[in-house]
């Protein structure tokens, strides 16, 4: 059944252009919390969802999967929330509650796992994300804002900054001292720096060209900055690192990241290239090195790393915008030209 009306911005076609669309919610169930979006982060794949780039998108599509809200009304058997608090939802808005990555926290892997847009819901119903005036989601994917992390700033946390803390975090309280990579610096790569840093990893800011030092060591604090098209700074690093946070969403040389890496080193690949990824397998081998993936993060990894921001006193580095703006603001991250994360300010925007 139907519930509220609601207006987003949604795409109608491949074009990807975002316009004002009205649509209704799903009815609310006793488990569900309804929400005020204030906030929704911008991701680089809300730009190949909207384009039919990835996945197969069905139109009109509202994307949005940072997003932060106010609840105005839960169901019966809501526990965990109350109308007045300040929540946020990541990726993920269902899966099955019953296989063994649900029942250990790994939920972003179940085979049944519902995206927070473009996928149908339990119900029947079709998911659209947060470009939109409000929600509808289960308690059990949805997250508390802690009270000192401003919802802006909370944002980007729940896509990019969880799939940086995914991976990384198996390195906190190490007996050793970590060598970080971080290849790119857009809206993952800078949160990697941030996280990396605060777990007291010496870190190597990996970018396309030489644009990116200065911020890299001034304004996030990096340790080191390599340029992978010069050849003599790339050999001068070779078997250097413990581990590399690839967070290029598009075909990149990955056999060069490779050869950065010393003996037992580890490539976690979050950036979704839509080209195949290349390397050497003997140079995997000789020196077991491994290339693993990591989607996104749990329920409990998102409410972790917004736990980690304020307890590290952390800064997100955003720059907001209204929804009218949604469409240049595509157009400028497509460019690389934002530092480095649009949120955009669904609350205090005319959505009509």
């Amino acid at each position: 059944m139907e519930g509220r009306k609601v207006t987003g911005w949604a795409a109608r076609d491949s074009s990807g252009v975002l316009s004002p669309y009205s649509y209704h919610l799903r009815k609310i169930g006793s488990e569900d919390v309804l929400f005020k979006v204030l906030y929704c982060g911008v991701d680089h794949t809300d730009l190949h969802q909207i384009r039919n780039e990835i996945h197969s998108t069905t139109y009109p599509l509202v994307p949005g999967h940072e997003v932060v809200g106010k609840v105005v009304e839960v169901g019966s058997e809501v526990k965990k929330f109350g109308v007045g608090d300040i929540v946020g939802v990541g990726c993920i808005v269902g899966s099955c509650g019953e296989c063994i990555c649900c029942k250990t926290n790994k939920e972003q892997y179940c085979a049944k796992m519902v995206f927070t847009y473009n996928a149908i819901y339990s119900d029947g119903s079709f998911t659209q994300g947060g470009f939109s005036s409000a929600m509808v989601v289960h308690q059990n994917y949805v997250v508390n804002i802690p009270d000192k992390l401003s919802p802006e700033q909370a944002a980007p946390l729940l896509c990019a900054g969880v799939t940086a803390y995914s991976p990384l975090k198996q390195f906190i309280n190490s007996e050793k001292p970590i060598k970080a990579g971080i290849l790119g610096l857009g809206g993952v790569g800078h949160l990697g720096v941030i996280i990396a840093k605060a777990m007291g990893h010496h870190v190597t800011v990996i970018s396309s060209s030489n644009k990116k030092r200065e911020e890299a060591l001034t304004d996030l604090g990096a340790d080191c900055f390599l340029v992978s098209s010069n050849s003599n700074e790339m050999e001068k690093s070779r078997n250097s690192l413990d581990y590399i946070l690839d967070t290029v969403p598009v075909t990149h040389q990955l056999q060069d990241c490779l050869n950065l890496l010393g003996v037992e080193g580890k490539i976690f690949v979050v950036g979704a290239a839509p080209e195949p990824l290349q390397f050497i397998a003997s140079d995997l081998i000789l020196a077991k090195k491994t290339i693993s993936g990591s989607f996104i993060g749990s329920i409990q990894e998102t409410q972790e790393i917004l736990d980690f921001w304020v307890e590290k006193d952390l800064k997100t580095m955003i720059e907001v915008v209204k929804m009218d703006y949604v469409n240049k603001a595509f157009e400028r991250m497509e460019k690389n030209d934002v530092r480095y994360r649009f949120v955009l300010d669904v609350a205090g925007s005319n959505l009509e």
